[in-house]
C-alpha cells in the first residue's frame, strides 16, 4: 500500500533496479547556518573564486560546502534511525569500517569493500556555495583553553608555575549564522520507500561540518522536489541565479545578513527560471504544489508506526536487492563510497 497520495506512482520503481533506468528526483534545499559551523580542510575554511551571478560577471570568493560534508551527516542520521528501530546493529554494520551490504544505508548511499563487493551511491550531492561573499560570511575567533578554575592563569596544575598564563590560545575562522548554501540532492531511480528515506534524512539532519566541534547547527529548508528523466542545473548556477535575483531586488547589503524570506523567494524564482530552460521532462513540486507533499511526508516520518513501516519497506527492498545482485560476505573492512 503506498504511503503517498500526492505523487503519482509512475515516478517510483516497484523495486530497486540493478541498472540505471533514467528516473531522478531532485530535492531542492537551502542550507541555513544557525550557529558557527566549520567547513574546512587542513585548518582553513573551504572557499572558491567564482563569478558572482549569471548576469553579474564580477568574480567573488564564496564559502564552499563539499559534497561529503553534506551526504555523510545525512546518511549517519539514517543509520541512527535504522539502529534505533532494530533494522541494523553496530556490530554488523559500522560506517567507514565495515558494511553489512544489505540495508537501506548501504544500498542507497553506497559502499566499497574492495574485491568483496561495492555499490555505487544512488544519492548524488555536489559542492554547495554560499550566496554571499567569503568576507561577508565568516568571522575569526580567538579560542582559549582555560584551567579548571576558569581562568588562563595557572594555580600550580601539573607542576606549572603559579600565576603563569597559559599559551593555549589559537585563532579559528568560523562561518557566521544565517549564511545560505543552496544545494540540490539527487536520488537516482527511487522507490517510494527510498524517496521517503532520503527525504527524512535531509529533514532530520541538523549538524554539519567538523564533528569535533560543539557547534555546526544547520537547518535544511526544502523549497521543492523535482521529478525528472535527467539531471537538472548545478548548485553553483542556482546560487548565481539567486544572487542575480537578490541584486535586482536590491536585497544584497554587506552590512546585514540576508533576510531568509527574501532568500527563499529568490531561490524559488531562480530555480523555476532555470528549470524552464532545461531540455528534459520534469514535473515540479514547488511553492503551493509542494505544500501538500511535504505535509504528507511529515505525517509519515513524524508518526512512529508509519515511520517503522517505511523503514521496514526500505529494508525489505535493500535486502531483496542485495540477495539478488551483491556478492561477498558482510563485515569486510571497507571505505565509504562517494
Amino acid at each position: 500500500m503506498p504511503f503517498l497520495k500526492t505523487v503519482d506512482s509512475k515516478f517510483f520503481h516497484a523495486n530497486i533496479p540493478y541498472k540505471p533506468m533514467g528516473k531522478y528526483v531532485h530535492f531542492l534545499t537551502v542550507r541555513v547556518t544557525e550557529s558557527y559551523p566549520l567547513f574546512q580542510t587542513d585548518g582553513e575554511l573551504n572557499k572558491a573564486r567564482v563569478r558572482s551571478g549569471i548576469q553579474d560577471q564580477k568574480p567573488i570568493s564564496r564559502l564552499t560546502m563539499f559534497k561529503r560534508k553534506q551526504s555523510t551527516p545525512e546518511r549517519l542520521v539514517g543509520r541512527e534511525l535504522l539502529r534505533n528501530y532494530g533494522f541494523m546493529t553496530a556490530e554488523d554494520c559500522e560506517y567507514n569500517f565495515k558494511f553489512a551490504m544489505n540495508n537501506p544505508d548501504c544500498i542507497i548511499y553506497g559502499f566499497a569493500i574492495g574485491e568483496s563487493g561495492s555499490e555505487k551511491s544512488k544519492v548524488v550531492v555536489d559542492t554547495a556555495f554560499s550566496i554571499t561573499a567569503f568576507d561577508e560570511s565568516h568571522e575569526t575567533f580567538t579560542l582559549n583553553a582555560p584551567f579548571e578554575n576558569g581562568t588562563m592563569a595557572s594555580k600550580g596544575e601539573a607542576g606549572s608555575k603559579v600565576g603563569e598564563v597559559t599559551s593555549r590560545i589559537n585563532q579559528q575562522d568560523h562561518i557566521k549564522p544565517q549564511i545560505f548554501f543552496p544545494s540540490i540532492v539527487t536520488l537516482k531511480d527511487p522507490t517510494e520507500a527510498s524517496f521517503l528515506y532520503v527525504f527524512n534524512n535531509i529533514l532530520r539532519t541538523r549538524h554539519y561540518g567538523a564533528q569535533t566541534t560543539r557547534t555546526g547547527r544547520v537547518r535544511n529548508e526544502l523549497i521543492g522536489v523535482v521529478f525528472a528523466d535527467g539531471e537538472i542545473t548545478s548548485n553553483l548556477r542556482w546560487t548565481q541565479a539567486i544572487y542575480d535575483q537578490l541584486q535586482v531586488e536590491n536585497k544584497l547589503n554587506s552590512n546585514n545578513p540576508l533576510n531568509e524570506d527574501d532568500v527563499i523567494m529568490a531561490a524559488r524564482a531562480a530555480i523555476q527560471t532555470l528549470l524552464s530552460e532545461e531540455f528534459i521532462v520534469h514535473e515540479d513540486f514547488i511553492g503551493d504544489k509542494f505544500t501538500p507533499l511535504v505535509t504528507e511526508v511529515k505525517a509519515v516520518i513524524g508518526n512512529e508506526d508509519e515511520l517503522k513501516k517505511m523503514l521496514k519497506k526500505a529494508d525489505d527492498e535493500a535486502k531483496a536487492y542485495a540477495k539478488k545482485h551483491i556478492k561477498g560476505k558482510a563485515g569486510a573492512t571497507a571505505a565509504a563510497a562517494e
